[in-house]
């Protein structure tokens, strides 16, 4: 049961609102719509000094009409029941629209991790992989979960261990976790995925003439004026692909305040400031905005929420400068926020489709983990080598020869890297497509997050009917 005005009802209330626009079976949408499992755990954890601690944690499963079940896991003092099951319905969500086969699932440990030293987290991490084995929550063809706010590669890698220690001669148990480090069965390129899928996205937005004319922005990325709040890992990746990519990287959000330039920043100096000082406050030439907050109200084309969920509410939603709202972050916007801007003609480019990079990039290191092959291993060679041939052959139809050392440049094979990028981009461009060719066809009966949503929703419908669940 959700609580009121609580996350589940935020999402619940954006499910219901896309609904109503399809002629689902109520009883096939309500299945949807609700989520299958959610499993509480608490156990104890000695601390360096002795002392035993009790550790609070949790794990939904929101759908199964595909598996496994996918979705990240959090160290945050703010996991809960209703955060969980909230995340795992998106993701459920997600999954769906990008064309994905995974049902959605969430895990979450409420620790602040800078509280404890590596070896407790080390600890920490690998009790409750074990819990989720025992209650079979864990497994590459049951729940795989994957990095989140406060976790990284180095926990999933705790987890995969744990999991081939307690399932010794499983081939894929390597395939149990994504996010792992390359060196550990991991890929290239799933650590910037969600920040760079941010970036597709945007990009793919800023290039339809016909709305960006409607908000009164140019087409295209460049010179496009851009906020983003959250330096973590999906803010600092968006935001230096953003930048590449000619927008203007007018300010940058993290929990200790905000600085702003109209001139533009440059997020590496930003950083290395930062490193330097522990703070992005003082940075040379920007101004500071002490109370984080208040970057969301910068005066900027597009703003970026890329931290927490719920930091656009019905408070600071009027405020808003920005023609272009684009969610990294998963829930970043309030249901009664989204109505706000909305009326106010902002568009809003939702999470679930925008930070679907991660999801997207995770699922290539799945198939690589059940494949037992890297991407790119049995063509690149034979790539490489056909390009060649081609050049040479118009260098002796042409008479012309290449500058030394261009043909092995232009001839050079698809690395991993290389494909699981053209995958992202391709997830990107093709789910934006589909949702805005949803959201024209309504004729602005609805706003993109609804048109996402119909999508999504559609899909799982399909599935469950394929299933003969509902006949």
């Amino acid at each position: 049961m959700s609580v009121p005005n609580g996350f589940v009802a935020q999402v619940e209330r954006s499910f219901d609102r896309a609904a109503a626009h399809l002629e689902h079976d109520p009883a096939l949408l309500s299945q949807i719509r609700t989520c299958n499992s959610v499993y509480h755990v608490s156990f104890p954890m000695r601390r360096d000094d002795g002392s035993i601690e009790v550790v609070h944690a949790w794990r939904a499963e929101h759908s199964q009409h595909r598996s496994p079940t996918k979705g990240g896991i959090r160290y945050s003092m703010a996991v809960n029941e209703d955060e969980v099951v909230a995340l795992a319905s998106l993701m459920t969500y997600k999954c769906a629209m990008v064309d994905v086969p995974f049902g959605g699932a969430k895990g979450g440990i409420r620790i602040a991790r800078h509280a404890y030293s590596e070896q407790e987290l080390e600890r920490i991490t690998r009790r409750y992989a074990f819990e989720l084995v025992r209650k079979s929550f864990l497994g590459p063809g049951v729940d795989v979960p994957a990095p989140d706010y406060g976790t990284g590669s180095r926990e999933m890698a705790w987890i995969a261990d744990t999991y081939m220690q307690l399932n010794q001669g499983d081939l894929n148990g390597i395939a149990c976790v994504t996010g792992k480090p390359v060196s550990q069965g991991g890929i290239h390129g799933r650590t910037e995925a969600t920040g760079r899928g941010v970036f597709f996205g945007i990009r793919e937005a800023c290039a339809v003439g016909e709305d960006m004319k409607a908000i009164g922005l140019p087409v295209g990325l460049a010179g496009k004026r851009v906020v983003v709040q959250g330096l973590g890992n999906v803010g600092y990746h968006a935001a230096k692909y953003l930048q590449e990519g000619g927008a203007v990287l007018v300010g940058l959000a993290e929990y200790e305040g905000a600085i702003y330039d109209a001139g533009g920043l440059d997020l590496e100096q930003v950083v290395a400031h930062r490193a330097e000082t522990g703070t992005i406050l003082g940075f040379p030439g920007a101004t500071d905005v002490p109370e984080t907050a208040k970057a969301l109200e910068l005066e900027c084309d597009v703003l970026v929420p890329a931290a927490l969920e719920r930091q656009l509410t019905d408070e600071n939603a009027g405020r808003v400068a920005a023609k272009i709202v684009a969610e990294a972050a998963n829930g970043p916007t309030t249901a009664e926020a989204d109505e706000i801007l909305r009326r106010r003609g902002i568009m809003v480019i939702p999470d679930m489709y925008l930070n679907a990079g991660g999801v997207t990039v995770s699922y290539f290191e799945w198939i690589k983990n059940i494949s037992h092959i890297r991407f790119g291993r049995m063509q690149r060679r034979f790539d490489a080598g056909s390009h060649a041939r081609l050049l040479h052959a118009m260098e002796g139809l042409t008479g012309k020869e290449f500058a030394e050392g261009e043909v092995g440049r232009l001839a050079r094979g698809a690395s991993e890297l290389d494909l699981v990028d053209s995958g992202l981009e391709e997830t990107m461009v093709v789910s934006y497509r589909e949702v805005r060719e949803t959201w024209r066809r309504r004729d602005g009966d609805v706003d993109l997050r609804t048109a996402a949503m119909m999508v999504a929703i559609d899909k799982i419908a399909a599935a469950y009917e394929e299933l003969g669940i509902f006949p």
